[in-house]
């Protein structure tokens, strides 16, 4: 039988997640709990055979939705991970929020605290489950990207990826980034979630005529007009929606520029 689209792209997000665990000795899978990062971990799962042999680490900014840190604890359980809660405690015990600041909020609270649990935790690698479509600063990745020792991103000097070669080993003391969806489109992943019947966090399905599109913090996320109260309405929404996927994030921190500052500093 011929493979569909989505067969081919859950074999290569498979056989990269794969490589990734044998090529790094502490590796990672970062999971925002948005449907992109849950998608990452259902493949990991996957392709482990049900059971994920690698830590999933949670940024908390401590201004999640309610429904983000119940989707959380309840499939975490549910799926047996391994899960570190990743914290700047300091910045946020001294006060730091959006309303100080939304780029230095992001900085803060999860550019620095996600520094502070790879060195922790002494992680050589993550996992990441961003998309190449979601924003014009993304496209630039590799699938395995390589941060140096400070964890930053030299997005002038990435390596070559040609006809499915990844370049996969480094330099001691190289942190990468390796991105298992990135040729995924956000129809993709619907399909992909409708196909397979995978738990979503129940933001994303429409309540009185709004719905999230993308989220994260509170503070930053606005729902978007929609009637899609079940995944196979978010499926058809997508098919002629012209609305960028992130229309509901605080554009002083989508902006092309501020966006690829802090994925040069480290940013998701």
């Amino acid at each position: 039988m011929a493979l569909t689209k989505l067969d081919e792209l859950e074999s290569r997000s498979i056989f990269i997640i794969r490589e990734a665990y044998q090529q790094f000795r502490n590796l990672a899978l970062l999971w925002s709990i948005g449907k992109d990062s849950t998608t990452l971990v259902w493949l990991a799962r996957k392709a482990f055979f049900g059971r994920l042999p690698l830590p999933v680490v949670h940024i908390d900014t401590g201004y999640k939705f309610p429904e983000i840190y119940e989707f959380r604890d309840r499939y975490s359980r549910q799926w047996g991970l391994r899960l570190i809660v990743g914290r700047n405690e300091r910045a946020m015990a001294e006060g730091m929020s959006p309303a100080v600041s939304k780029l230095g909020c992001c900085t803060a609270l999860k550019t620095e605290a996600l520094k502070q649990t790879i060195a922790r935790e002494g992680f050589e690698a993550l996992l990441l489950g961003i998309r190449r479509d979601e924003h014009g600063i993304r496209a630039k990745e590799r699938y395995f990207s390589p941060r140096d020792r400070n964890f930053q991103w030299d997005y002038t000097n990435q390596p070559a990826e040609l006809w499915d070669h990844y370049k996969n080993s480094y330099e001691e003391g190289t942190h990468a980034r390796v991105h298992p969806l990135l040729d995924w489109s956000e129809l993709d992943i619907w399909r992909y979630v409708l196909r397979e019947k995978m738990p979503i966090c129940p933001l994303y399905l429409a309540r009185d005529g709004r719905r999230f599109r993308s989220i994260g913090c509170h503070t930053c996320c606005q729902p978007v007009a929609s009637s899609a109260a079940t995944v196979a309405d978010i499926v058809v929404e997508l098919a002629t929606t012209t609305e960028a996927e992130r229309a509901g994030r605080a554009q002083d921190k989508e902006s092309a520029y501020t966006m690829q500052k802090l994925r040069a500093m480290g940013y998701m």
